[in-house]
């Protein structure tokens, strides 16, 4: 199911339930959205390849064949990496949210759901995506920002490690990193980084930040118990500890 104006907004939703799908997508396209709704994974790879670019994938967790986890991981490891995920679920509990999130969702909505709420996350998404926030742009207007043995991409949002291998971020990840870098060797408390990289209108929980952290963490190759870049501060928050430079060539 395919609905076109390219002017507007392109959503592509993954659902095996035909009702959810078309309620959607009729919603969506009554607030000036353009929506393509398919019902597995190997339907939304055909989708992303052949009637892409998308704006945003809603994509439900459980599917027949591949579930929402596994192609959420697919997406962040692909080509399509920088495309925004909200993930569906009709399970609702506190587990499925974190692991949706630590799959590199960039938000979660638990079924049943108003589409007035949807619409809402997927506008919220769409901004954080889009828009960094002033606090969160850097001083320097560089393409590269560079820490110890990394390089960040700020335009492609790539990191590339010593070897000049991509690393994969989601869209969180880079948000926050992209936030560490702007404030090296300053503590930020969950509260302001949840600020900066989510936005008030974001229901998301203070743990989600940890995970985040957790999450970038891994993705910089860092040892949690000693972490050489973001630092764990006691009852405040985290601190990225190594000096951060601008560099006008790519490495």
């Amino acid at each position: 199911m395919s609905v076109t104006d390219h002017a507007a907004d392109h959503i592509l939703v993954v659902d095996d339930d035909r009702e959810i799908r078309e309620l959607i997508t009729a919603y969506l396209v009554k607030n000036g959205m353009r929506v393509e709704a398919v019902p597995t994974g190997r339907h939304m790879r055909q989708a992303l390849d052949q009637s892409g670019p998308f704006d945003l994938v809603i994509l439900d967790l459980m599917l027949p064949g591949e579930d929402g986890l596994q192609l959420c991981r697919d997406l962040r490891a692909g080509k399509h990496k920088a495309i925004p995920i909200l993930m569906l679920t009709a399970r609702g509990d506190e587990a499925d949210r974190i692991l949706g999130l630590e799959m590199g969702a960039d938000d979660y909505l638990a079924k049943p759901f108003a589409a007035r709420e949807l619409l809402a996350r997927i506008r919220s998404v769409l901004r954080r995506t889009r828009m960094l926030p002033p606090n969160l742009r850097s001083s320097s207007e560089a393409r590269w920002l560079a820490f110890g043995d990394w390089r960040l991409d700020t335009v492609e949002r790539h990191l590339l490690d010593a070897h000049g291998v991509v690393v994969s971020l989601s869209g969180a990840e880079y948000r926050l990193l992209r936030m560490f870098l702007d404030h090296p060797q300053k503590v930020l408390n969950r509260d302001q980084i949840l600020n900066i990289t989510q936005g008030r209108d974001a229901e998301l929980f203070e743990r989600s930040i940890d995970l985040m952290v957790s999450r970038l963490r891994k993705a910089l190759r860092e040892d949690a118990r000693e972490p050489r870049y973001i630092k764990t501060v006691r009852s405040e928050g985290y601190v990225f500890s190594a000096p951060v430079e601008a560099a006008d060539d790519p490495p």
